[in-house]
């Protein structure tokens, strides 16, 4: 068992997500009747209430996150974290807020039906292997990689589809951020992987959508609407 004090995760929505549509940031905007970053904040509540929860925001939405909770009349506690210039420097400034003792993991505001199970297995993986953890689900349709002059198929069988959270031992993590940016740091376990930690793979779950654009939007709101998730 990891001990309780030891949870905690980064909610990256620094963002702008302009691709979903809309006149304000998709992480604010409603599935279901309520903003999808409130929805990604619960699935971790949920799973343990005394994890410590750290949202990073873009700075000029604080304000409205704080209506938007007044709203809501959203409890869970959490601090705030001004985003930065890529993911890179928003997890870097959300991590400044967690202690090197932790397991921690970097979650997208955007993934807001993130199953139990998956949180789990990531952060126990975490906790007894001290190595960087990514859930991951396979690849369905057939896939082809860009050359110079043409394109090449690739085996979908050795394909994977990488989701969050990805989940760290803190102090590794934080020391691997540590690194100047560079455009090929993709995700947490990129900037990992290039400071030696070695990278785990698990099982993910295909209910772990990343909502990006107005399809994506209207069909979580779907889901959430007709308790399918």
């Amino acid at each position: 068992m990891i001990p309780e004090q030891h949870f905690s995760v980064v909610i990256v929505a620094g963002g702008k997500g302009l691709r979903a549509g809309g006149e304000i940031p998709k992480q604010f905007q409603p599935i279901g009747g309520k903003p999808i970053l409130m929805r990604t904040a619960e699935a971790f509540y949920n799973f343990d209430y005394r994890m410590r929860i750290v949202i990073v925001l873009p700075e000029e939405f604080r304000f409205f996150w704080e209506e938007l909770c007044e709203k809501h009349s959203f409890r869970i506690p959490h601090s705030i974290v001004s985003g930065g210039e890529t993911r890179f420097h928003s997890v870097k400034n959300g991590l400044e807020e967690i202690q090197k003792d932790e397991i921690v993991g970097i979650h997208d505001a955007a993934r807001p039906f993130i199953p139990k199970e998956v949180i789990g297995r990531c952060y126990r993986e975490a906790f007894d292997f001290r190595c960087g953890v990514i859930p991951v689900i396979e690849e369905k349709n057939s896939v082809r990689i860009l050359t110079a002059y043409e394109s090449k198929a690739l085996d979908r069988k050795k394909i994977r589809v990488v989701q969050t959270p990805q989940v760290f031992p803190a102090d590794l993590l934080k020391n691997a951020y540590e690194t100047p940016y560079r455009e090929e740091f993709t995700d947490d376990a990129s900037v990992a992987e290039d400071s030696g930690i070695q990278i785990k793979l698990v099982k993910g779950d295909e209910r772990n959508i990343k909502i990006t654009t107005p399809l994506d939007l209207k069909f979580a709101d779907y889901l959430c609407r007709n308790n399918l998730v």
